[in-house]
């Protein structure tokens, strides 16, 4: 007689999913999907530049939102510097706290 027994030592046929737990793994999965780049006008660039420019001439603190595929982040902090070949910029944010960011992922910018 064979066992109703699998490897992990559940019977099959007990293995019930509550519509409770259905949902909120289904919630779980939506939060996590990925979502598009939103797609900015040619006059949201131009101020998301000159604001980064301003930062950059000036030395003032910036607010930075970048994309992130799951949640976008907020960042503040001084541009330092600018590399036009691979159009990103240094964002500084503390004494030895730095992180260079491409220009293409910043969806807002305020000074």
């Amino acid at each position: 007689m064979a066992s109703k027994l699998t490897g992990n030592g559940i019977i099959e046929g007990s293995r019930i999913i509550l519509p409770e737990h259905r949902q909120a793994y289904l919630n779980e999965m939506d939060k996590q999907e990925k979502r598009g780049k939103p797609v900015l006008d040619d006059q949201e660039i131009q101020l998301i530049e000159q604001a980064i420019f301003e930062s950059y001439q000036e030395c003032r603190s910036i607010a930075l939102t970048v994309f992130n595929p799951f949640d976008d982040e907020e960042l503040r902090g001084v541009v330092t510097a600018i590399d036009k070949p691979s159009r990103r910029i240094k964002l500084v944010r503390g004494e030895e706290d730095y992180s260079w960011i491409r220009i293409e992922e910043i969806t807002a910018a305020s000074i």
